[in-house]
């Protein structure tokens, strides 16, 4: 008798089970994508995806990478995080508290917080309109604190003439 006692990732059953509910197959290379998502503990884009699954020898589509994460956005175990001019960044999110971001538009800086103040507005908000919200995402875009250092420094410099 086997006693191997098989493990699986974080959010790998949740995933198997979504794939299965839409009668799409857990695959080899959907497999290789789900341990890359996971054992990544920040925001990325699919191209640098891309990149570590061909540094680990994993010759997957860039088409495969890409419709991917978008059935993992579907099953609720990734995020977009911000998308638009930039690329669409993603990070895992099962297991996580939610939090939103602050996004810097100059270096691309994400930074993460939570506000109870902000989650309990959006709470009031859909119970006034009887809504019920399956989700939010909010992003505040602007500069980062390096970012702002460093444009006052230029604006400095061109009221000086220098």
């Amino acid at each position: 008798m086997n006693l191997t006692k098989v493990y699986m990732l974080p959010g790998e059953e949740k995933f198997k089970e979504y794939l299965e509910s839409n009668n799409l197959k857990f695959t080899a290379e959907r497999q290789a994508i789900l341990d890359r998502v996971f054992a990544n503990h920040k925001h990325f884009e699919a191209d640098e995806l891309l990149v570590e699954l061909r540094l680990s020898h994993q010759n997957i589509s860039r088409a495969t990478i890409y419709r991917t994460l978008a059935l993992l956005v579907k099953s609720g175990l990734l995020k977009e995080v911000i998308s638009g001019e930039r690329h669409a960044h993603y990070e895992h999110i099962f297991g996580h508290e939610h939090h939103d971001h602050l996004v810097c538009d100059n270096c691309g800086k994400i930074i993460e917080f939570v506000n109870y103040k902000i989650e309990d507005l959006q709470k009031g908000v859909c119970r006034k309109y009887n809504f019920k919200a399956d989700s939010h995402r909010l992003q505040i875009h602007g500069l980062c604190e390096g970012c702002n250092v460093k444009n006052k420094r230029k604006t400095k410099k061109s009221k000086s003439g220098v």
